[in-house]
């Protein structure tokens, strides 16, 4: 039996978890639970939002599944001038503690679900330490602030080398860097040339890049042409969001961070009960994680069974919950997929 450190962040993603508990006890996968609640789940029961033994669990595991890690009740977007008390993101946060660095997101059609195009399969890898999101910044004097993009040598190296070893291991033979070197010619520039120095040691495999407006375009008018996307962490955060577009919404893929010896699998949706009652989510965005957690513990002929039945729900579009076209409740939507396995 193999344990599994599992990230409680509360609202729906209670629903998703019971879900993914009932499809593996149906399937007999050998992975025990250990539970650690985070975030609003983690203060609603009297401890910290980032207990410091949840991390360590992790990183004495070396896996997560996890839920999104929900802010606390009434906390709304900060501006410049909020009040300082406004919480760090807890999932930001939650990455930067366990020294995550890259996300990759595979981006693909699942059958039975609308999109506007098909044959789409690539992965999208996203640098998680650096660029604009280390939130660098200060108001220089009033009206004017000042935002720093942060890039550095070894963070790269490190981010293309898994970019490169994953598209070797899954036979990928083209890799395309996402930049913006023909404007910003240091920051990107130097995220460039890490690029091409990593692609030397891999000779089968294509490297190309492109520049993130151009990218946008080539996703949205012929998405099938691309295996791997590397990006920074601001482009690869709206290039996320815009596969998951391509391909039927947030509920279609899943994300898995990366670090030194630590994977956490993460759905990347969730909600409150207040957005989306009990019982009425999907739970599809945690499911389609734990089916990539199988498949990188060895377990691919279960992770293939709850695939299928999955997919084979979904094509006969009976039963499906309201943000994928239907009216199903969580329960009635995971009984379908457990009778199909």
């Amino acid at each position: 039996m193999r344990k599994v450190i599992f990230v409680q962040g509360g609202g729906l993603g209670q629903d998703q978890e019971l879900s993914v508990r009932r499809l593996f006890a149906a399937a007999k996968v050998p992975v025990e639970f250990e539970v650690h609640l985070a975030g609003r789940m983690a203060l609603e029961h009297g401890k910290d939002a980032l207990p410091k033994a949840t991390f360590d669990a992790i990183r004495e595991c070396g896996l997560a599944l996890k839920t999104k890690l929900l802010q606390p009740k009434g906390v709304g977007m900060p501006t410049a001038h909020g009040p300082s008390s406004v919480p760090t993101n807890y999932n930001v946060a939650f990455r930067r503690q366990l020294g995550l660095f890259a996300s990759m997101r595979p981006v693909h059609n699942l059958p039975g679900i609308p999109s506007r195009f098909t044959g789409v399969d690539f992965l999208l890898f996203r640098e998680i330490t650096e660029d604009l999101y280390t939130a660098s910044e200060h108001e220089i004097v009033p009206g004017v602030v000042q935002s720093f993009k942060i890039v550095t040598e070894a963070a790269c190296l490190r981010f293309f080398k898994l970019a490169f070893d994953t598209a070797r291991k899954r036979g990928r033979k083209t890799v395309h860097c996402i930049h913006k070197a023909n404007i910003l010619k240091m920051a990107d520039g130097l995220f460039l040339e890490c690029f091409y120095r990593v692609a030397k040691e891999y000779p089968e495999i294509a490297a190309k890049d492109l520049i993130v407006d151009n990218t946008c375009n080539q996703l949205v008018s012929r998405p099938q042409q691309f295996e791997v996307l590397a990006a920074g962490n601001l482009y690869g955060d709206l290039l996320s969001d815009l596969g998951a577009g391509l391909v039927g919404g947030v509920s279609t893929t899943a994300a898995i961070n990366k670090g030194n010896g630590t994977t956490v699998y993460e759905a990347v949706y969730g909600a409150s009960h207040e957005a989306v009652p009990p019982d009425m989510s999907n739970p599809l965005p945690l499911i389609l994680p734990a089916i990539e957690l199988l498949k990188d513990l060895g377990e691919t002929g279960t992770a293939g069974r709850i695939q299928k039945a999955v997919e084979t729900v979904l094509l006969e579009g009976r039963i499906r919950t309201r943000d994928i076209g239907g009216t199903a409740t969580t329960t009635a939507f995971t009984d379908a997929i457990v009778s199909r396995m």
